[in-house]
């Protein structure tokens, strides 16, 4: 959630109808983000995916409250804080959001839309963080911060100090201090030091992923805020294996850029540990290409939507393309450049020769580079059919049928993730241009 904390920023209560309302105007528009460092301090530190710091935790944790309650009062005792407390936090989160989220009635305060959509989202997002603090001693839930659990995050992942303080732009002290601080509410250990520097311990690793996931639910909330309003906030994060960027991928993200013109995404490259890593972390939206089977960890859903075909291919002219339809033998014979091991399709190249495996081989995780080596030489290599039809012209599919050759494709997520409204259009756009393969 977008903090519009600018000094310059003038607030201007309103009522509409008796709901809680905020209007706030910036010179600066609606897009500035502020939050404190550990010591108190102000500077820009873009934390979540959209660049903003979440609302504070204390303020969402009474907004959950008295979102069950109804009761300010009740949501007061709960949270150990006085009434005026709770009114205070209110009146900024509504502020924060650019929305009314509560409505006044006899019965007491009842959650508007936009109150329901936060409400669901923070409920997600805390329940999340309390999962991962729930061997630790209570205070952590009621003194945490985001920017100390920023910088857990960052330590866990350079595990040095300096080095974390350099990724999230704060001194050095200033980042010992906000995990000391958050270590010292945990009652528990989150580093040991080394020789060798840190190393994090399970706990630290642990809320620190929780972290991760809790400010990517309260970005997804940011963009089902703004639906309410017809505005488009955030972006899609697409981890994309090799396969999905032939043809399937790009014919997606045409048709929707149809219906929204200007509706930005983020299309990733890698290896599939890797974008598999950012996917766990809330970094990466979904990774679409082939799926792994059996799944290689339990927090991921998979959906298989068509099956591809792994398939011979070769220069064109090659010696082997006008030889009828080559055996195995007569494909052993010649060099080979194959994907890495761990891939699937390199899983249906080893099982055809299991027996007599090709002795001159190359590795490479990289389409071009395999093309080009393809294209210049008397190798041979593996590639998806609809790969290898793309480069039509360039590669010819040798005539040969390769055992078990088929291979499941779609799209992997986080399990439990929930998708906002363009999310969901998009998912629902993929699946139809894959019925249509």
């Amino acid at each position: 959630m977008t903090l519009l904390s600018n000094p310059r920023s003038s607030i201007n209560p309103m009522v509409r109808g008796s709901c809680w309302a905020f209007c706030i105007s910036s010179p600066y528009g609606p897009s500035i983000s502020r939050c404190l460092s550990a010591g108190g301090g102000s500077r820009n530190l873009p934390v979540s995916r959209e660049g903003h710091m979440p609302a504070s935790i204390r303020h969402l944790r009474m907004f959950l409250a008295l979102g069950r309650s109804n009761s300010v009062t009740q949501a007061a005792e709960a949270n150990h804080v006085s009434q005026p407390a709770v009114t205070q936090a209110m009146v900024k989160l509504a502020q924060e959001t650019g929305h009314p989220l509560f409505l006044r009635r006899p019965q007491g305060l009842f959650l508007t839309e936009a109150g329901e959509l936060l409400h669901h989202r923070a409920e997600r997002a805390l329940r999340m963080l309390d999962a991962a603090m729930s061997d630790m001693d209570r205070a952590v839930r009621i003194q945490a911060t985001w920017p100390q659990l920023v910088a857990l995050i960052a330590v866990t992942e350079t595990e040095n100090f300096t080095m974390a303080a350099h990724r999230v732009g704060l001194a050095q002290p200033t980042v010992h201090r906000s995990t000391t601080t958050l270590e010292k509410a945990a009652g528990t250990t989150f580093f040991q030091r080394t020789a060798h520097g840190l190393i994090s311990t399970r706990a630290a690793l642990q809320l620190a992923q929780a972290a991760r996931l809790a400010m990517a639910e309260l970005d997804q909330a940011e963009s089902d805020l703004a639906t309410l309003n017809g505005r488009e906030v955030g972006r899609i994060v697409i981890g994309a294996l090799p396969l999905s960027r032939s043809g399937w991928l790009p014919s997606a993200i045409l048709g929707f850029r149809n219906l929204r013109p200007s509706f930005p995404f983020h299309i990733i490259d890698g290896r599939y540990d890797e974008l598999l890593l950012g996917l766990r972390r809330g970094e990466i939206d979904m990774m679409l290409g082939a799926l792994r089977l059996p799944s290689p960890i339990e927090d991921i859903d998979q959906e298989r939507l068509f099956d591809d075909e792994v398939v011979v291919v070769a220069r064109p002219g090659h010696p082997l393309s006008g030889k009828g339809r080559p055996g195995f033998t007569d494909l052993a014979a010649y060099p080979w450049v194959v994907p890495r091991r761990s891939t699937p399709l390199r899983g249906v190249l080893d099982a055809c020769f299991h027996e007599r495996a090709p002795t001159n081989v190359i590795e490479t995780s990289s389409v071009i580079m395999m093309r080009e080596i393809l294209r210049q030489s008397d190798y041979l290599g593996g590639l998806s059919k609809m790969q290898a039809e793309v480069e039509a012209g360039v590669l010819a599919i040798l005539p040969v049928r390769l055992p078990n050759a088929s291979r499941p494709i779609g799209i992997t997520t986080r399990a439990g993730w929930e998708p906002t409204r363009a999310q969901k259009d998009f998912l629902d756009l993929l699946r139809r241009t894959a019925s249509r393969l």
